[in-house]
């Protein structure tokens, strides 16, 4: 399927960056950058004209609850991969218009409950590649703003009911490559604006029924890389905008796909799974008329008769005894 909604262009993706960033602050400078292996500690004497920091993949473990202080345009704060295992709660007070908050690859297990309390302009939200066990609803309860939740790479074992209730103006979640075995039913309430939804790699054997219920402008699902067995009926049926729908590699034998969309026809990737070449699938697939991708990897499983043939061809033939 086509590519998944790309982040906004970020401030310091227009900076050019050598092969050692400096980490002396300059006066007046909007902008720093710093990815000094061996720096531990955040660095002091930023300008209050500072728009953009970047301390990224540096040996800091640690942030003082004053570590922001004096920066009160500050826009944009890159942490990724660095060591950062706890946060301070009023780490972000002194920066009230942060728009990006990026905390890739660190080891943070949790976060101070009231840590985005005052972040009510923050817009893009990164914990990708943490050690976060347990979402806390409110770590999102004064995040009206918030476009973009990477939640990828953690150890989430379970998404809490309306949760995420609070982040009407989200249009990207991203939960792969977490521990959910299961989705609670309102695990995604309150998320009327989300257009992109990424649950693969995970460890799914069933979804509730009205799981996509609250999500109606939802238009590409990844559902890829987890032990979905079955699916229930009319699942999709809520998903009018569905664009890209991602089964590949579960273990499904049936298919349930969403309303035919006007306009382009849905990008369906349902390869790597064991199908049932019998009249339902075959005659869902000629209505729907997706566009099939990684057909050579798309095979049946059944009948004998059919066995190991591509259901893209099956499904085209004519003499299919349906």
């Amino acid at each position: 399927p086509p590519g998944r909604i790309l982040p906004p262009l970020l401030l310091l993706t227009l900076l050019p960056l050598g092969p050692a960033a400096p980490c002396s602050p300059q006066p007046n400078a909007t902008h720093f950058v710093c990815t000094e292996p061996t720096l531990s500690t955040f660095p002091s004497g930023l300008p209050p004209t500072t728009l953009a920091v970047s301390v990224e993949f540096t040996a800091l473990a640690a942030l003082l609850p004053t570590a922001l202080a004096g920066l009160p345009r500050l826009q944009e704060l890159h942490l990724s991969s660095n060591r950062l295992a706890t946060l301070p709660k009023a780490l972000l007070r002194p920066v009230p218009t942060l728009r990006v908050l990026d905390l890739t690859n660190n080891l943070l297990a949790d976060l101070p409950a009231g840590i985005f309390d005052t972040a009510d302009h923050l817009r893009h939200l990164v914990l990708q590649g943490n050690r976060l066990r347990a979402l806390q609803p409110a770590w999102f309860r004064h995040l009206p703003q918030l476009r973009w939740l990477d939640l990828a790479a953690n150890a989430l074992a379970e998404v809490p009911p309306a949760v995420f209730r609070p982040l009407r103006s989200l249009r990207v979640l991203d939960l792969s490559r977490n521990r959910l075995a299961s989705l609670a039913p309102g695990a995604l309430a309150g998320l009327r604006a989300l257009e992109q939804l990424d649950l693969e790699g995970n460890r799914l054997g069933t979804l509730p029924p009205t799981a996509f219920v609250p999500v109606p402008a939802l238009r590409l699902l990844f559902l890829q890389d987890n032990e979905l067995q079955s699916l229930p009926a009319g699942i999709f049926v809520p998903l009018s905008q569905l664009r890209v729908l991602d089964l590949a590699r579960n273990r499904l034998r049936a298919l349930e796909l969403p309303p035919r969309p006007p306009g382009p026809a849905l990008d369906l990737d349902i390869s790597g799974n064991p199908w049932a070449c019998e009249c339902r699938l075959l005659a869902l697939l000629r209505r729907a008329a997706p566009r099939l991708t990684a057909t050579r990897n798309t095979l049946c499983a059944s009948p004998a008769r059919r066995r190991g043939q591509e259901v893209a061809t099956v499904s085209r033939a004519g003499d299919t005894g349906c």
